[in-house]
């Protein structure tokens, strides 16, 4: 069979696709992959087609969205800004994904990009798979329905479509309305979530069932739950990080992904001064923060990439901005969390960790050396320990996660829709 995969974002967000697709590679299928532009050399350097798709999304994210985010009054406001540098390349996206398309058997993405995905598979009339990483559709626990602004028209209202579904739409309707006119599809009258529920999708929840008991319970089935997809793929730093943690007390990891740090600087020196407080060594692992002009401590070493599932093992704690794949590298590794979620789905995670009583969770921008000590004290408790202990033990293994999801793509390529 032929499929075609399609992810936008950063590593983080491409790192699902590219292993199931090199999955399917292995069983026998073609498989190509579209990747933001400066993605193309990674997804090819693990062994798959790949074309470029949308431009670098680390250039498109703007500093002042994540700092303010969350003060902004108007949501409609904060979402158009921040989806202007993704709608405009929408049309470019469309045409990659057409061409790329032409001729499988099934269509997978990620979150972003969604709707321009589920317009192509229309378009062939060919089975859409989207891969979830946290539970974005409708439910009565995590993604609840609150009430909709006064002007919304009624009938979305009789829709029971959340205010992120709604507003959402209504930021990126004119891109798609173009995008279905160029393909000849009728003009859409319901945001793409609905649709691609009607079509009968597959609907890949990547993470565990036992983060959202009551979501799984309530969905029954309809989406089903795999894990965290990840290739847990070896850095040249690996063998060096490892010969710097056994040679003293194992450190606590501090890393904010592709987050932006306004203040390195700052930054450090907080992470710094918590540690030698606490009589502890900090790996800071600066991701998409530029920590080299940072003053040079012994007991804090800064590398700039790392396997996760190498690593963490070897580690204290981790302390992190909250994406789901970094959550779920720290639980299988059984090591206690700290995130400082900055935007975007980390408030959920924050609040799974919390929870499960793995961890705890501030929000970045509210840290300072004080909580950050205090945080970090009350994580490294033996209790802690226990219970990530615990935990790490129900998780599904990174095998087990690709090959189900593998599975239930050739299982819904073969019927031509999911159940």
């Amino acid at each position: 069979m032929k499929f075609a995969l399609a992810s936008y974002g950063t590593r983080g967000d491409i790192e699902p696709c590219a292993a199931v697709g090199l999955e399917l590679l292995r069983r026998g299928h073609e498989v190509r992959i579209a990747v933001p532009s400066n993605l193309v050399g990674f997804a090819e350097s693990v062994g798959l087609a790949a074309v470029p798709y949308g431009p670098n999304f680390v250039e498109l994210m703007e500093p002042d969205i994540f700092r303010k985010a969350w003060k902004v009054q108007n949501p409609i406001t904060l979402l158009r800004k921040a989806m202007e540098p993704v709608t405009k390349p929408w049309a470019e996206v469309s045409a990659a994904l057409t061409s790329l398309a032409d001729g499988t058997d099934l269509l997978l993405t990620g979150i972003p990009y969604q709707e321009v995905v589920a317009n192509v598979a229309e378009y062939y009339d060919i089975p859409l798979a989207t891969l979830h990483t946290f539970p974005q559709r409708v439910n009565g626990y995590v993604v609840p329905i609150p009430p909709l602004p006064l002007n919304v028209p009624s009938p979305l209202m009789r829709s029971g479509m959340t205010v992120a579904e709604w507003a959402y739409w209504r930021v990126t309707k004119r891109a798609e309305d173009a995008q279905r006119r160029e393909l000849g599809l009728p003009k859409a009258t319901a945001p793409s979530s609905r649709r691609i529920m009607e079509r009968g999708s597959l609907e890949i929840q990547t993470y565990e069932e036992f983060c959202f008991p009551e979501v799984a319970a309530e969905w029954g089935g309809r989406r089903p739950f795999v894990g965290a997809l990840t290739m847990e793929l070896t850095t040249d730093a690996d063998d060096e990080i490892a010969s710097w943690i056994s040679a003293g007390k194992p450190p606590i990891y501090f890393g904010f992904g592709s987050m932006p740090v306004e203040s390195p600087a700052d930054t450090i020196a907080m992470i710094s001064e918590a540690c030698t407080e606490l009589g502890e060594r900090a790996l800071l692992c600066s991701g998409a923060t530029e920590f080299t002009g940072a003053p040079q401590v012994d007991h804090v070493k800064v590398v700039g990439a790392l396997n996760h599932a190498a690593i963490f093992p070897a580690c204290r704690a981790v302390v992190h901005h909250g994406g789901a794949g970094t959550t779920s590298a720290g639980m299988r590794a059984g090591i206690p969390a700290l995130i400082l979620w900055i935007a975007f789905d980390q408030p959920i995670w924050a609040d799974v960790v919390k929870r499960l009583k793995v961890g705890t969770s501030r929000r970045f921008s509210r840290t300072t050396r004080e909580s950050l000590v205090a945080d970090l004290r009350r994580i490294l408790a033996p209790e802690y320990a226990t219970r990530a202990r615990e935990t790490a033990s129900r998780m599904t293994k990174p095998t087990a996660s690709v090959t189900a999801t593998a599975d239930l793509l050739e299982d819904t390529a073969r019927r031509g829709r999911f159940g």
